[in-house]
């Protein structure tokens, strides 16, 4: 019996930053990727320059169509991923191109590593999607090499790309980083990526750890650890893994300028406020917002209490 091709669109799955979505898979055979990363839990494989297989981009189209006219309830986005690196497709721009108009109101989000922004291809198909997220998982080029195992190893025009592409895109740009303990959570590289993004726009900051089997030994960053590194992003949007009951428990009690200060140094996701804030405090935010003191900024589903 022949085996059957895996499908290209899977879900909806409910995902807690976008909402709900539906996957497309541009390489749902196997891995094509230009990293190998010491987190990913494809499995190991070396890292590719380009696709070796290619479906055509009818098959794609079709799919997305048939997905979409068979769905029972509505949906948030249409998530643009690989078994790898989507950007390495070939068809991109056409593909975002000829779905965009039968979306009726769904965003579009594609998943990336960030590694190709500098091509010109890539970026006039990253243009045309609503939510572009990238990761960053290192600057300091001993823990890129080691954490993202990647095929080109030129750090610098990986950021020349990130960078160029944030001035001329006109979406929410999202960055990842993803931190294993005593391979990229130095304090050296997470002040080259903080510094970076800041220079760059970017609308939030999903930092984590590992939470899944990975191709490599990878250790995980405690809660208290992910928390501390995240006071390197002071003054961006910055969502962290939903916290445990027991992290939950250690409230901040603290006055209304106090609230202010701390939503000035780094903006508080709603769905951490009441997790962290003790009750008085909370009912701060309110009176912030009718003052006009602070506002709320919605990026992809999460939203996050920000100064002006």
């Amino acid at each position: 019996m022949a085996k059957e091709n895996p499908p290209v669109v899977f879900g909806p799955v409910l995902s807690r930053r976008f909402g709900k979505s539906l996957g497309v898979d541009l390489s749902p055979s196997k891995k094509q990727c230009n990293y190998n990363c010491i987190y990913c839990e494809l499995g190991k494989a070396k890292p590719i320059e380009r696709m070796e297989e290619v479906i055509k981009v009818e098959t794609l189209i079709n799919a997305i169509q048939n997905a979409l006219n068979n769905l029972a309830t509505p949906i948030d986005v249409l998530t643009i991923t690989a078994n790898g690196e989507p950007t390495l497709y070939p068809h991109l721009l056409e593909l975002i191109q000829s779905i965009k108009p039968f979306l009726k109101g769904v965003k579009t989000l594609i998943l990336s590593n960030g590694s190709l922004f500098y091509e010109p291809k890539v970026q006039q198909a990253l243009k045309e999607f609503d939510i572009v997220k990238f990761s960053l998982d290192a600057i300091d080029l001993k823990a890129f090499e080691r954490v993202d195992k990647p095929y080109s190893k030129d750090i610098n025009k990986i950021l020349e790309g990130i960078l160029s592409f944030s001035q001329i895109y006109q979406g929410q740009l999202v960055a990842e980083v993803l931190l294993i303990k005593g391979v990229n959570d130095s304090a050296n590289n997470l002040k080259l990526i903080a510094d970076f993004l800041k220079k760059i726009n970017t609308a939030r900051v999903d930092l984590s750890t590992i939470d899944r089997p990975s191709s490599f030994k990878a250790p995980k960053l405690s809660e208290d650890e992910l928390l501390k590194c995240s006071l390197f992003f002071e003054g961006l949007c910055v969502s962290l893994p939903k916290r445990s009951i027991a992290q939950a428990k250690k409230l901040i009690s603290c006055g209304i300028d106090e609230l202010l200060a701390l939503i000035s140094r780094r903006p508080l996701s709603a769905e951490e406020a009441p997790l962290i804030l003790d009750p008085n405090a909370f009912k701060h935010l309110e009176t912030l917002l009718n003052h006009k003191q602070i506002t709320i900024k919605k990026v992809g589903s999460l939203e996050f209490y920000c100064a002006f």
